[in-house]
């Protein structure tokens, strides 16, 4: 029997219909969970079980009388740190910042609260959300619940964790260069970056996205209607949708999909990468689609131009806070964004000006294909304690180059399960679509989901 930890959200919800399993009995079950693995991967922040329970025995009170107040009423919800939820201080991941408590809630925690969702936590993430590690100033070290020896990848590092390791059925991540899709892909996790404006964010940056964490698609593809509603705060925020997200039925007979081996720049995929995403693509071949190989959208020159603009961009950032407080700073950040002050303005423009050559590159390919699939990270995995992948500020950008370019493009892109290598890591296939078809990705999730059953072991905790 499935134990009820792993129910999904439309089990959930189907069985707080029926009255055969509360909100708050549910809620019973993740807070045991939590009590059990949290002490092995630090995923949270700002965790208020009390708080959840007395949610959860509201959004209870609403079922019995047959009155949920949307569609995700009493399902526990976390919320990267990042995501402002009003009356919880936003550290940003580091020990720099003052405490101070947020003023009222980001649009996706508004959102959240306006259906129901039990928000139970915020998630961990590294300083300023500027690395793909677990590695904090303020925070614990968050671990992979895989292997705690290993990481959970970043920035949406707690998020992943959590999701891993059964804290309930819906985690928030924010993804500006691959931090929802790149933990995904370190574990398990299905991670979807939807097309930019599609999910409101506050504040807003170039290629800022906020974006579901789930053991499931049908899990993430539920709780885009509450995460879609628009949201004035965001001057990228699209206008109010009707599409069914529940619909991810697809045929992908004839379809164009293109298989990218090779990011153009950065770290190679290593041969386990490559094998478990070429066998994911034959799938797809085989169920008819016209798969092939593409080159590249990423080049050295606009990977470094987007380095040097997000260096001057964070050292304008730090730069007037005093030097007590700029000493908190994570050393490997610090040392990364200090490479920003002798950069003149002119590098900086032309560094951003890297991002609409992405765009175009990322354009022109879609318009010979219908998708794209590639490795969501090129290696397998690193050890907890590292900053990235490279552990060298002076490469910090060398694991992002298959994901970076559709945030910077602004289209919809997954990770997605698709194997494990022979140290039992999970591996990612990465799943892109055209802009603004966010359900094309999601149906293409659902479809090869169908055909390998997703995770069935999930990790337990120490104790079980």
């Amino acid at each position: 029997m499935t134990d009820p930890i792993d129910f999904s959200i439309k089990d959930l919800l189907q069985h707080f219909q029926a009255r055969t399993l509360s909100p708050l009995e549910y809620w019973h079950l993740v807070e045991a969970r939590i009590a059990a693995f949290e002490p092995s991967i630090s995923a949270l922040y700002a965790y208020d079980p009390e708080g959840a329970r007395e949610q959860a025995k509201a959004s209870t009170e609403r079922w019995r009388r047959g009155e949920p107040q949307g569609p995700l009423d009493g399902i526990p919800v976390s919320l990267k740190e990042l995501i402002a939820t009003k009356g919880t201080p936003v550290p940003l991941g580091t020990a720099a910042v003052e405490l101070v408590p947020a003023q009222e809630d980001a649009p996706v925690a508004a959102r959240l609260r306006e259906d129901g969702a039990v928000i139970f936590a915020k998630t961990t993430c590294p300083d300023y959300g500027m690395l793909s590690s677990g590695l904090s100033s303020f925070h614990p070290l968050s671990r992979n619940p895989w292997d705690v020896t290993q990481n959970p990848g970043g920035s949406s590092a707690g998020a992943a964790a959590a999701g891993a390791a059964g804290y309930g059925p819906l985690h928030i991540g924010t993804d500006i260069g691959g931090s929802v899709r790149l933990p995904a892909g370190w574990t398990g996790l299905f991670g979807f970056k939807p097309s930019q404006g599609r999910i409101p964010v506050d504040p807003y940056y170039v290629g800022r996205c906020a974006g579901p964490m789930t053991r499931t698609v049908e899990d993430a593809a539920w709780s885009m209607a509450t995460l879609s509603r628009p949201d004035w705060r965001d001057g990228t925020s699209l206008a109010p949708n009707d599409i069914d997200w529940t619909d991810l039925t697809m045929n992908a007979r004839g379809m164009k999909i293109g298989v990218m081996l090779d990011a153009g720049c950065g770290l190679a995929a290593e041969s386990e990468v490559r094998e478990a995403v070429l066998a994911a693509a034959t799938k797809f071949e085989d169920a008819g689609a016209i798969v092939m190989p593409v080159g590249p959208v990423l080049t050295r020159e606009m990977l470094d131009g987007l380095d040097d603009f997000w260096r001057v961009k964070f050292w304008g950032d730090i730069g007037p806070l005093n030097p007590e407080r700029r000493a908190r700073i994570l050393p490997y950040i610090y040392s990364w964004a200090e490479g920003g002050a002798d950069i003149s303005g002119v590098r900086a423009v032309k560094g951003f000006g890297q991002t609409m050559e992405m765009r175009r590159a990322c354009g022109q390919l879609f318009t010979k294909f219908d998708a794209v699939l590639s490795p969501t990270n090129p290696i397998v995995s690193y050890p907890a304690e590292w900053a990235s992948p490279t552990n060298d500020p002076t490469r910090p950008f060398e694991h992002i180059a298959f994901t970076v370019p559709w945030n910077m493009s602004e289209q919809p892109a997954a990770s997605i399960n698709c194997g494990f290598s022979k140290s039992g890591m999970p591996i990612g296939l990465q799943i892109v679509g055209p802009r603004f078809d966010d359900m094309r990705v999601l149906k293409l999730a659902r479809l090869f989901e169908s055909w390998t059953g997703g995770i069935a072991g999930w990790p337990k905790p120490p104790s079980l």
